[in-house]
């Protein structure tokens, strides 16, 4: 009797740790799959995080690149044409001196008319009847090539135009140029230097080899001019 007593109680202990062990497992298999499923969604998360990141980031830096594109193209970015422009054509630098001066004044553009085969000093002897200064100027057809860009006279208003006095006229390279631009609605203000000579026909020269534009009667300058002289000069036009 006692035996089968033992028997028994055997049984039921070995029954009750079985059953304990597979509520363990049951346990630990629970918390196994909400940790998998937890970490599923956090990678589900982080992953559709990351596409709508990528997939953003492109758009927004083809924005920023499309402001700055545009921002470098507004008219605030733009520098405003100024209104007057001073062209001149000098072999010394002493019609340089003046067109400066003319510049500084007006608060105007500069353009140089640079021959496109310079003078040299042999060149511009006009004591040399064979120099190539004499030649030019005894041939009204001849016209030296410009060797400097053209220049826009889009939205200039006013140009002076200056250079020294060849043989009591224009250098032909003046004729060069007046012969390649469209001066309508511009009013064009010749000026010329020489130690002697005055203004001469050069200005009608230059009007009428031009073909258009407003052409006033325009004026002689010594060597080195003062700012003063200048000034009261342009006032006088105004």
């Amino acid at each position: 009797m006692k035996k089968l007593m033992s028997v028994l109680v055997a049984g039921v202990m070995l029954f009750s740790l079985a059953a304990c062990a597979n509520k363990d497992d049951a346990d630990k298999e629970t918390s196994l799959n909400t940790t998998e499923e937890a970490t599923t969604v956090a990678e589900t998360s982080a992953s559709d995080e990351k596409q709508e990141t990528e997939a953003s980031g492109p758009e927004n830096a083809s924005s920023d690149a499309t402001t700055e594109d545009t921002s470098s193209e507004s008219p605030e970015n733009t520098q405003a044409h100024k209104e007057v422009l001073v062209v001149y054509f000098s072999a010394t630098g002493t019609t340089k001196d003046v067109a400066e001066k003319i510049a500084k004044i007006e608060d105007a553009d500069l353009y140089e008319i640079v021959p496109a085969e310079p003078y040299s000093d042999a060149d511009l002897n006009w004591n040399d009847s064979n120099s190539r200064s004499t030649k030019e100027q005894n041939d009204s057809s001849s016209r030296p090539q410009i060797g400097s860009a053209a220049v826009s006279l889009d939205g200039y208003k006013k140009v002076y135009i200056g250079y020294p006095i060849w043989w009591g006229e224009e250098p032909r390279i003046l004729d060069t140029f007046v012969e390649s631009y469209n001066f309508d609605g511009i009013t064009m203000i010749p000026f010329c230097t020489s130690s002697s000579s005055g203004l001469g026909r050069s200005g009608k020269n230059l009007e009428d080899r031009a073909g258009s534009g407003n052409w006033l009667d325009g004026k002689r300058f010594g060597a080195g001019p003062s700012e003063d002289s200048v000034r009261s000069w342009i006032e006088d036009l105004n």
